[in-house]
């Protein structure tokens, strides 16, 4: 299973966010479903487990750090968390009162 990570889409205003979109981001977007492994040539991998199967795992990115791993998923999770606040629809931040 490819994620959202190289998945080509185009967003017009009119787009809908489907239920399957909320549960993968939702899935996404929590840490605990994320781990880091050391592979062979030195270099710290980023793994997501699957949403239906737990125990397969999806490569997603290479790091030379487990630090730089680390702020992959970060920056993953990061961004999942806005798609799912954005998914919400437009929020209000100001209003104007009439005198």
């Amino acid at each position: 299973m490819t994620y959202l990570f190289y998945k080509t889409s185009t967003y017009t205003g009119s787009q809908q966010v489907t239920p399957e979109n909320i549960k993968e981001w939702s899935h996404l977007a929590n840490k605990t479903n994320w781990r880091i492994t050391q592979l062979p040539n030195g270099y710290y991998q980023t793994e997501v487990c699957g949403m239906d199967d737990p125990e397969k795992w999806h490569d997603v990115t290479r790091r030379e750090t487990i630090e730089g791993a680390e702020t992959a998923i970060d920056g993953s999770i990061e961004h999942f968390a806005k798609k799912l606040e954005a998914a919400k629809g437009p929020k209000v931040v100001k209003t104007f009162k009439s005198e």
